[in-house]
């Protein structure tokens, strides 16, 4: 039995220093290769212009157009702070005019309808106050035959595994809002349920020991 859920703030993360530490957490994913950017071309999301929602520092996106040929991106964030420390780690990639960063929040996204390929998000579901929301205007915002994949923590994962990623979450600071991003994580059975209320085309939904996946293609 999960615990009862725990709703996290849809703010974003702000402030330079969090968001430095949360970019260095990050990057150590990246080089650990626990960045899902395999995953996300699993979905069939391999080519066009992909919106990524809920960047971050990037790096999940950044990846993303280093395995890919010819592809475009835009992420959108809430976060003005994470915004800039994105913008900075696409230079690095030297990916900067193939990467666009817009802030806005999720649920109202300032795109016309039909316009992306693809989209992608992982990690920022649980921050939606309204995930079917988010959910409906990702549909919208997709082309016909676009793709898009979800996914974040689950907050019904094994104790075993939540301490081993406390444990390994570095830099310590970063580890209270580990444990609020699960605390606020949604079980399998609860994003059925969500993505069962929504518009997205032709969901799927699975979950690994740790965390819970949702994609589709609009033409499928």
């Amino acid at each position: 039995m999960a615990r009862p859920r725990v709703p996290e703030t849809e703010s974003g993360i702000t402030g330079e220093f969090t968001c430095e530490v949360y970019n260095e957490m990050q990057r150590g994913f990246r080089d650990r290769g626990w960045i899902e950017t395999k995953d996300v071309i699993k979905a069939g999301i391999t080519s066009g212009h992909a919106l990524e929602v809920g960047p971050g520092p990037g790096y999940l996106g950044l990846e993303w157009l280093k395995m890919t040929e010819g592809t475009m991106l835009t992420g959108l964030d809430i976060s003005a702070d994470m915004i800039a420390v994105a913008q900075r780690n696409a230079k690095e990639y030297g990916f900067q005019d193939r990467v666009t960063y817009v802030e806005s929040a999720a649920h109202t996204m300032p795109f016309d309808d039909n316009h992306f390929d693809a989209v992608f998000t992982n990690g920022s579901l649980h921050e939606w106050a309204d995930p079917a929301e988010v959910m409906n205007e990702i549909a919208r915002v997709l082309k016909p035959n676009g793709s898009y994949f979800i996914s974040d923590l689950r907050r019904d994962m094994n104790p075993l595994l939540r301490g081993f990623m406390w444990m390994g979450c570095k830099p310590k600071q970063m580890r209270p809002g580990l444990t609020t991003s699960i605390n606020a994580a949604y079980t399998p059975a609860e994003l059925r349920g969500l993505v069962n209320t929504s518009k997205l085309p032709n969901p799927m939904v699975s979950s690994n020991a740790i965390g819970v996946n949702c994609w589709g293609c609009a033409g499928k």
